[in-house]
């Protein structure tokens, strides 16, 4: 397998040292940042995608992550997010094997855009996920939602995929007496997100719950709801 250093080497050559110390106060982890954009991530990650076998994407992806460079680890995550995978059990893998990594929101979300598209291809790895939702670590019970979230878009699930997603609002209702803030805030944003395809499931959720989450929380989740209902009230 090749080196990651060439492909790092890629990463510093459109850095920008400017704008590196900004991300660094914005991202607040301490760690290296490039300053590059993320469309610059994208476009490099996906001639990456292009010219390498899934197993060299899954060595290089590794050797990225590991360096815990901010641009390298968002460069890692592009490497596996893709729909189709054949075989994918080494990408499910390493995505899975890096979420005790977790501290910040940015790679956080990226690692899990990777690994909504592995799940959705085998949901029978929700049992693993399911695991998270009890971890110590803050950030490993927030990836439990934000990697769950396309069953809040399908406007006409399967009873399977209905099945799933009552098991994943049980999850987020196991949630709601945890105060730390990313937390109430994905069980906000799960919401909100199947607010748009599922209301009812939602309205019940807060009914049942809504009391008892942040304020913040209860308000963004119920965001659409609101509108749903303002647009549904003839004028005065």
């Amino acid at each position: 397998m090749a080196s990651h250093e060439p492909y790092l080497d890629a990463l510093r050559a459109v850095a920008d040292p400017d704008r590196a110390p900004q991300m660094a106060a914005y991202h607040k982890a301490d760690r290296v940042y490039l300053g590059l954009k993320n469309g610059q991530i994208d476009a490099l990650a996906k001639a990456w995608r292009r010219s390498l076998t899934v197993a060299e994407r899954v060595a290089l992806a590794r050797g990225l992550w590991n360096t815990d460079i901010y641009e390298a680890r968002l460069a890692a995550a592009k490497l596996l997010t893709q729909a189709r995978i054949r075989p994918d059990d080494a990408v499910w893998a390493l995505i899975a094997s890096w979420v005790p990594d977790f501290d910040s929101w940015a790679i956080a979300d990226h690692a899990c855009m990777a690994g909504q598209r592995r799940l959705m291809a085998d949901p029978a790895r929700l049992d693993e996920v399911e695991r998270w939702t009890t971890s110590e670590h803050m950030w490993t019970r927030r990836a439990a939602l934000v990697i769950t979230l396309p069953w809040t878009k399908q406007n006409h699930p399967n009873p399977e995929d209905l099945a799933r997603r009552d098991r994943i609002l049980g999850w987020a209702a196991g949630y709601v007496p945890d105060r730390e803030w990313f937390i109430q805030k994905a069980i906000a944003w799960w919401l909100r997100e199947l607010s748009k395809h599922d209301a009812p499931r939602v309205e019940a959720f807060l009914a049942a719950h809504g009391a008892a989450l942040k304020p913040f929380a209860r308000k963004e989740a119920a965001r659409y709801l609101r509108s749903q209902t303002s647009e549904a009230r003839p004028p005065a």
